[in-house]
């Protein structure tokens, strides 16, 4: 019996799981007013679990590698990523939700390659992270300013050249 036949309970089970994960994560994303929330989150989950699962499918019995379907994903997931980076004053922002995205994409490879308790425990997991190192942030100033504390003099590079130009 395929696994990826709509008239299978698997088949739904694993949709189900896919957009469970993606779900969990987009809330926190999306309550925390974040790039990529729970519907883009739920779509990276869902989209990438079905082409895992296709790709299992065509290549099951033919020799062919399926993994190479789990390395074009990592690629465009990638390029996904790197659409919600931006530098703005000669700071990176959009890190974390890259990551994110990068993540999900693993989540959704684990459910559509049948590891749907992985995908679970990762996403549980992944939250548990981003709202960890939140609790730490707000409770430890030098953490809280990030890799650029003001006090310290070399806090950006303009500021560098402000001082040489003096």
């Amino acid at each position: 019996m395929p696994v990826f036949d709509p008239y299978t309970p698997i088949f739904w089970q694993r949709i189900a799981v896919a957009i469970i994960c993606g779900g969990i994560i987009g809330l926190e994303r999306q309550l925390r007013r974040k790039p990529a929330g729970i519907r883009t989150s739920i779509l990276i989950c869902l989209g990438t679990e079905v082409f895992v699962a296709l790709g299992a499918l065509i290549t099951e019995g033919t020799g062919a590698d399926p993994s190479r379907v789990v390395g074009q994903v990592v690629t465009g997931i990638g390029f996904l990523g790197a659409g919600v980076i931006m530098a703005k004053e000669g700071l990176l922002q959009g890190v974390t939700s890259a990551a994110v995205i990068w993540i999900l994409a693993a989540i959704g490879s684990a459910v559509g390659l049948g590891y749907e308790h992985a995908g679970v425990v990762l996403a549980v997991l992944t939250v548990g992270v981003l709202t960890g190192v939140e609790l730490l942030e707000t409770s430890f100033l030098m953490l809280r300013e990030g890799v650029h504390p003001p006090h310290l003099p070399f806090k950006r590079r303009c500021d560098d050249d402000k001082t040489d130009k003096e």
